[in-house]
Parts: structure tokens; sequence; C-alpha cells
């Protein structure tokens, strides 16, 4: 069975007009003589959206009960087994109800596909897993339902339904997507201006790379490898040098010219790894082209000119920046050099060679280590010199037996096992000494160094040239071998590094020593005494003696010895960039250990800079949370204290007016309006003051025994509350707490318990005493709270994202739990059985010494001071 096609319409917010689009798409198709069918719509009672139903035949939900509440989901079975040709589901990211077959809507839809049937649906960019977290960072608000991206661009056809910010604020100002009661808080909150602009880039930012997939495809299945200029991509190429910082910065403006175009940087590493790039270097411009928006690639190639243009091409690059050649004119004449030769095959590609300060320098090779070691050459030398004429005397024994020819073998034989045992230079005078005895002892004529036959000629001279030719191949296999071991050791060794640093720090970017235990390893590694990291003071000047001077340099991080001071105090340094070095004691390395030492000086800055930043991070963050409560009570307090003052004054102002006469039903009905406007004032007034006094650490507790049962009540009775049920013994202990402070303690909870609990089921408060301590439970069946965010809603003026000003400032249960630890208590939220959010008031149990007739009775106090 051919599986169906899936096409999904994407917006950047709710209203833009997804499922509107969705439903005429289902209408032009049915009027074409499609089989189309309504599997699941919501409309959000948007009247031109119900509209558009009429004419489609909708496929019946199925009814599924949870939490004693009736809801309706989309019925899988029922539309494969309708069969329809297109099947119009609304929600791609909808969360099904507890107990469903599949947890989310698409794993449904899936199945539909699967069953060959067509699929058009609707998504909104905040439902993708990918910009999940973004889209919370924007409008703080976290989307709970998501949906995996590749689900996404999978997806046949992804069409985009675009609204400007302003004309998505009109249809909502005009009512065509909210109730009105919310088109106010909608408005001034998620639906700001700028987060619809950001949410819109989004949208279009994601589109555009589900577009690049789509031609990326397209081109790899029709076999295109010329460039397509659809977006401007420029390639800069990276040899590891100096100028590679310039080159990035070059390319960067180019790139910015064009809006929207990418920027890669990418290294070409030779296929037998021996390269002369510097590491530090690739580090450092690494880290410019990330923050200049790029991308870091390396790729592997003997031809230089062909990689890059293979790396080009395989992005779609249209713009190619390399550096001028660093090659002198003499070289040129032998070698184009790798800037030419890609600029002649670049093709449609646009080759910039970018001049820089390096281009008159000449490069700095570093000499490559023989493959054989001195003694082995030594031993080499002692062979031949000893053993060449131990082998004329044996040959001169047999003279009559053997003939010129395998004398001339044999002393080939003999070279050859010089050069096996010492290499190039003693395997040359190995040919030349036995091609000398070979000469005076076996050609004729015998005991001169003259030649009759011309073979005989033609044999000596090809003796020592196989012989120069195996003593050559001997050693550059040795030094292959020497070279690839070395590069072997290297990579471990930078891979043990890396594997470090990635442990020296955790997820959320927390440093656990890294760079000490950097500087330890390249210690014991490498056999120092002490390894140091410099940073040039800011304000030491540019002297050419700062290099010795210790004034222009501090200490950042030391292991080992005694640490130097300078640079120049150190057997070896090796520079980071022009403000930081990292200094060995010790011993001098080998220019083939510089290379893995500028790799661990790389490494040592990039440790450093995320301490620093993982500092910074930790110092604003005070000063972030700071900023977001004050932001959040501005917010939450401009609402709370505005609504009540408005009502009061409105009340005064109807009582004052002259020219209206009041009964005095209505009076008395204007007094309470006043009155209850002003109790909310003071009500938000004291729990502001209350918990600026906890935060100073400035509350008053006044602790006695406290009888649970008579406060309870108490705080019922402040709220007007009729959906609450208590459950309270009467001979339950005591408990040692602050009565007042406790009232309202109880008043905040059981407040947030009955507005998030369902009309029908009542709030439930019980209490028992055990192991010395008091329990209090507030008990409601409403939606409860996600274990990840208990801690959360202790927090000043938080709501979990709700920005409905009109529910509070969010101080209530941060205030409760400020006041019960004031009193020695804790406040612990759990899950209610069965559903819901059981808020735990623990208190301690008064001592008996306590329970005095004389005090004042504890009831008797609150009245008092609830009276004050």
């Amino acid at each position: 069975m051919t599986r169906g096609r899936l096409r999904v319409y994407l917006g950047a917010a709710p209203g833009v007009g997804k499922t509107y689009a969705m439903l005429s798409e289902g209408h032009r198709r049915h009027d074409r003589g499609t089989d189309v069918v309504v599997g699941y719509v919501e409309c959000h009672g948007r009247p031109r959206t119900i509209e558009l139903l009429e004419g489609l035949e909708a496929v019946p939900r199925k009814t599924m009960a949870y939490r004693e509440t009736t809801f309706t989901e989309l019925d899988t079975d029922a539309v494969i087994a309708r069969a329809p040709r297109v099947a119009l589901i609304d929600e791609l990211a909808h969360t099904n109800i507890p107990g469903s077959r599949n947890e989310k809507r698409w794993q449904d839809i899936e199945e539909i596909l699967e069953a060959g049937i067509d699929v058009i649906t609707t998504v909104n960019i905040q439902h993708l897993d990918s910009v999940n977290d973004v889209v919370e960072q924007i409008t703080g608000i976290p989307q709970r339902e998501t949906v995996p991206d590749e689900v996404v661009r999978r997806a046949d056809q992804v069409e985009l339904v675009d609204m400007a910010p302003e004309a998505l604020r009109r249809r909502m100002a005009h009512g065509n997507v909210y109730q009105p009661e919310k088109i106010d808080a909608a408005l001034a909150n998620y639906f700001r201006v700028g987060n619809l602009t950001a949410l819109r880039e989004l949208a279009l930012l994601w589109l555009a790379d589900k577009v690049d997939d789509q031609l990326d495809r397209y081109r790899a299945d029709h076999d295109i490898h010329t460039t397509w200029e659809a977006r401007e991509r420029v390639v800069v190429a990276l040899t590891g040098g100096p100028e590679g910082d310039t080159l990035v910065r070059r390319a960067a403006r180019i790139a910015d010219r064009a809006k929207g175009a990418d920027l890669f940087a990418v290294h070409v590493t030779t296929g037998d790894g021996l390269t002369g790039a510097s590491p530090a270097n690739l580090a450092r411009q690494r880290a410019l082209v990330e923050s200049l928006g790029g991308t870091y690639h390396q790729v592997v190639g003997d031809d230089i000119p062909n990689a890059l243009l293979d790396f080009a091409r395989g992005v779609n690059a249209t713009q190619l920046v390399l550096g001028a050649s660093r090659r002198g004119r003499f070289a040129q004449l032998f070698s184009r050099g790798v800037g030419v030769t890609t600029t002649a095959l670049s093709g449609p590609i646009d080759v910039h060679l970018v001049t820089h300060e390096e281009v008159n320098k000449p490069r700095l090779r570093t000499r490559r280590a023989g493959g054989i070691t001195r003694r082995r050459q030594a031993a080499g030398f002692i062979v031949a010199a000893a053993g060449l004429p131990l082998l004329t005397l044996l040959l001169a024994s047999l003279r009559g037996q053997l003939s010129l020819p395998s004398d001339i073998l044999l002393f080939l034989v003999a070279v050859v096992g010089v050069a096996l045992a010492g290499g190039i230079y003693p395997a040359l005078f190995a040919a030349v000494l036995g091609s000398l005895l070979l000469n005076y002892y076996f050609t004729p004529p015998l005991y001169k160094f003259t030649i009759n036959q011309h073979e005989n000629v033609l044999a000596l001279v090809a003796y020592v040239l196989v012989g120069i030719a195996v003593s050559v191949v001997v050693e550059i296999a040795a030094r292959r071998t020497r070279e690839a071991a070395r590069a072997s050791a290297d990579a471990e060794l930078l891979s043990d590094l890396t594997g470090s640093v990635l442990r020296g720090w955790d997820a959320d970017g927390r440093h656990h020593g890294a760079l000490n235990d950097l500087l330890e390893r390249l210690r014991v590694t490498f056999a120092l005494t002490s390894v140091t990291l410099l940073e040039r003071r800011p304000e030491a000047p540019l002297t050419p003696h700062r290099q010795r001077d210790p004034d222009c340099w501090r200490i950042i991080a030391t292991v080992g010895g005694e640490p130097t001071c300078t640079p120049d105090d150190g057997d070896a340094d090796i520079p980071v960039d022009d403000d930081l070095a990292l200094v060995l004691r010790g011993r001098t390395p080998s220019a083939a250990d510089r290379r893995v030492l500028e790799a661990f000086a790389a490494q040592a800055a990039v440790a450093l800079r995320q301490r620093r930043l993982s500092e910074e991070a930790e110092q604003a963050r005070p000063l972030a949370e700071a900023d977001r409560l004050r932001t959040a009570l501005l917010t939450a307090v401009s609402h709370d204290l505005r609504s009540p003052l408005a009502s009061a004054k409105a009340a005064v102002e109807s009582l004052r007016a002259d020219d209206v006469s009041w009964s005095d039903e209505e009076r008395d009905e204007l007094l309470d309006t006043a009155d209850e406007s002003l109790v909310r004032l003071d009500r938000l007034v004291a729990n502001l003051l209350d918990m600026s006094r906890l935060q100073a650490g400035a509350l008053g507790v006044s602790a006695q025994p406290v009888a649970v049962q008579e406060i309870v009540p108490y705080a019922v009775d402040e709220l007007d509350a009729p959906d609450v049920r208590l459950q309270i013994p009467d001979d339950l202990t005591e408990a040692l707490a602050d009565p007042v402070l406790l009232e309202r303690v109880l008043v905040n909870l059981i407040s947030n318990a009955v507005h998030h609990s369902p009309p029908d089921e009542p709030v439930l408060i019980t209490a028992s005493a055990h192991a010395g301590h008091l329990e209090l439970r507030v008990i409601d069946r409403g939606p409860g709270i996600p274990p990840a965010d208990r801690d959360r809603v202790f927090q000043p003026f938080q709501r979990l994202g709700d920005r409905d000003n009109g529910t509070g400032v969010g101080l209530g249960l941060a205030l409760s739990r400020g006041l019960v630890e004031a009193m020695d208590g804790t406040v612990t939220p759990e899950e209610t059985p069965g559903g819901g959010l059981t808020m735990i008031v623990t208190l301690p149990v008064a001592p008996p010494d306590l329970a005095d007739p004389a005090l004042t009775s504890h009831v008797d106090a609150l009245r008092e001071r609830r009276s004050r």
C-alpha cells in the first residue's frame, strides 16, 4: 500500500489562519471531486472557521472520560475505516487524553498515513521541538505540547500561513481570535508586536532551512553539481596560519552585504595527517568564525584546490575567500599554487584572493626528524666497515667457484642489510665501498681499479644504483613509520586532552577545575617541573621589554614547582594570543612537540574563557533575577493596584454625585463595592510589606501555642469560600506558631486551591500530628503542578507562565512559604492521589510547658491583632 502524503500548514502564532487555510484547501479539493473528510478540527468559537465546516463530511469523534470529565478526541480507527482520499486533522502537536492508544496526535496521523490516506494538518512554530526553548525565552511562556521537527520535515508539503503582527493584532481586537474577555490580556502579553515579529522570523527561518533541505535532496537526486545561486554562501579557506583572522573577517563582511548569507570556514588536512597548521591559530579562528555566526569544518584531501572546491560545491557556495600566496616567484615557476589553481577550476564560484600582512613573510617549516636514530646509523657504518672486508675475504677464497655476477649479488645483499640496519648514509657508504672492493678484487684485471669489459661496468653501476635505491626506500619507510607512530601518539594525547576538558565542565557550564587539570596533564605528559598560564595586564604598555617585565603579567593558573612570572623566565613559552602565554619550565620541547603544546595552549584559553563566562553568568544571575522580579512586580501590581483603586474610586464618586439620587439598597451596594476593593488593596499591600520584611529578615514572629482547629475556620470565613470542607479532630494537639501569620498562610493556600479547583470539587483541609510535628493539608482536585515546576511556584511573582494579571501578583505561595519558614515550619507540595495538588504545612508541636492558662488566649490575640 502506498503511504499517504502529508501537507502541513505552519503558522507563527495562533490566529494567523492555519485552520481556515486547511479547510479552504479541503473545500477546493472537495469541489474538484476528491473524497475529503474532517477528522478533527478545533474552531475555538471562531464564526468564519465554523462556516467553512459546512459542506464537508466529518468523521465522528470518540468520547473519553478523564477525571470525571468527558473529552472528545480524533477517532483514528474510524478515519481509517472510512478510507477517504484526504483527511483534515487540526493541531498536529496535540497531546491525547491519558488512556489513548497514542500519546500524541502526530502518532495518530502516522497511522492514517500508513493506511494510504493523505492528511492535511496544522502546527504553530512554538510547538516544534528545536525552537521550543527559544519561544519560551521570547514570550516567557513554556509550551507543553511539542512535535519532533523530523515529523514536519518529512512532510511532502509545508506551507507557511503568514500574517503581519499588526494585522494579527487587528484580528484579535475585532474578536476574530479570542473571546472578548481575553483580548486585552493577550494583546498586552503574548501577542505583543515584538513577540509576534520574533515568532514570524523563527517560522520564516525554519521554513528556509526546510527549503534548503529539499533543494539539496533535489540536486543530489538529479546529480547536479553546479552552483545554484539561490542564496549567498561564502566559504573561507584557512591554512592555520596567522593570516586566517584577516580572511575570516573579510569573508564575514562579504557575507554581511547579502542578508541571510551563510558563512563557512574550512581547513583542508592532507591524507597523511602531516600538516604545518598551528592548532592554536585554528582554535582561535574557529572561535572567531562561530562568534560571527559561521560554522567551522575540516576536510581531508591530498589535492587542496580540488578538496576546497568539492566542499564549496557541496554546500552550494557562491563565493570562496583565499589568502594570497606566500610562495616566492621562483617557487611559482614550478607550481601555480593553491590560489591560482583554485581560481582556474572554480567555474561559477567567485574566488577572492585577499592580501594580508603575511604575504611577504616566508613560511616557516619544521624540519622533519630522520627515520633512523644516530645509534642505528653508527651501527650501520660499523657493519659496512667490518662486514664488507670479511665478505671480500670469503668470496676471494671461493674465487674459482663463483662468477662476478654472483659476487655482485652477494655484495648487494650486504648493502641491503646495511640499509636496513643503519639507513641511507651507511648504505651509500657500503655501496661505494663494495663497488671499490668488487672492482679491485673480482673484476678483471684483478688488483687494479680498471675494468676491461663493458658489461662489468654496467653490472657495477647497476649494483650501486640498486644499493642507493634500496637505502632510500628503507629510509623513507622508517621515517613514515616514525611519523605515523608520532601522529598516533599525538592523536591519542589530544583525544585524552579533549576528554579531560569535557569532563571538567558539567551540563550547566559550571567549572570543576578544568584549567588546572589541563595544565597538570600537560606537565605530567611532557615531564615538566612547572606549567604557568600568564595573562598580560590590560594596563601594561606594549613595550619591547614586556616579555621579561613582571609588572606586565599576572598568573592565571599554575601547577608544579615554582611558577614563572614572565614568559622569559621559563624554558619555553607558547603564545596563545597577544594577551595569553603558556610558560613551561623543566625542558625545552622539540619542534614536533610544539604542535601538541599549541593545542594544549588553545584548550587552556578555551577553558579560561569558559570559566570567566561562567563566573560572569553567576554574577549576572542575581541581577537578572532581581530585574525579572522587578518587571513582574511592576507588571502585576500595576493591574492589581489599578483595579481595586478604580472600583473604590468609582463607588465613592458615585456616592458623592449630586445629580443622582440613590436608594438605600443601592447606596449599601456601592459601599460594599468600595469596602471590598479597599480590603483587596489592603491585602495586596500587606503581602508586599510582609514579603519585603521576609527578604530583609525583619519580620516579627510571636510564636505561641495555637489550636489549629480554631484558626482554620477564621481563614475560611475571611475568604467567604463555601466549597471548603474541614476534617480536623477536636482533640488535635496545639502547634507552636504565630496565630496571625498562620491565618495569613492558610488564607493564601486555601485561596489558591479554590481558584484552581473544578466547580464541583470542594477543597478539603485535614490536620494530624505525629513525631513532634503537626501537618495541615490543603487538598484540591485541580490540574496540579508538574514535578519540575514545584519549586518555581514558590518564587515571588511566579504564575508558571500565566500572564493574565487578573489572577494576582503571584505572591501568595512565596509569602506562605516564607511565613511558615519564619515559624520554623515547611510548606511542601505533592500530587493529590487521583489528580490535583496537596499543600502540606508542617509546624512544630507546642511543648506542654507552654500551655499556660494564664497566657492570653491565642484566639483573643488573633482577634485583637486583626482589629489593629
